[in-house]
């Protein structure tokens, strides 16, 4: 399970790179980030790792995202704001899960940590 996200207080680790990928080597099915070219499992294993590490803080990070823009679309000081089904509906999420989201993107803005 990915550790939870650093908040403003806390020092953000950084995880390994995720590298670049050339458009001939994405159009391969086999290849994924050159793990496929590692004979050594020792290798294999501490670069798959890194990756996982890499794109669980990624989507951790994104998911923050996720929810500061669903606080603010849902704001109601704005003149344009959304409803929650509005949102759910433009992110694909549930209604239940949209409002929970709201809320966390409003913990965010205040900087209280994540429960």
């Amino acid at each position: 399970m990915a550790e939870p996200t650093p908040r403003r207080h806390e020092p953000r680790l950084r995880p390994a790179p995720l590298l670049f990928e050339p458009a001939e080597a994405a159009a391969d099915p086999e290849h994924f980030f050159d793990l496929e070219s590692i004979d050594d499992p020792r290798a294999l294993l501490e670069r798959s790792t890194e990756l996982t590490h890499a794109f669980r803080a990624a989507a951790d990070r994104a998911m923050e995202f996720q929810a500061l823009a669903a606080a603010h679309l849902a704001d109601p000081r704005r003149f344009d704001r959304l409803t929650t089904a509005d949102i759910a509906e433009r992110a694909e999420w549930t209604e239940d899960y949209a409002k929970k989201m709201v809320e966390f993107g409003r913990d965010l803005m205040r900087g209280e940590p994540a429960d």
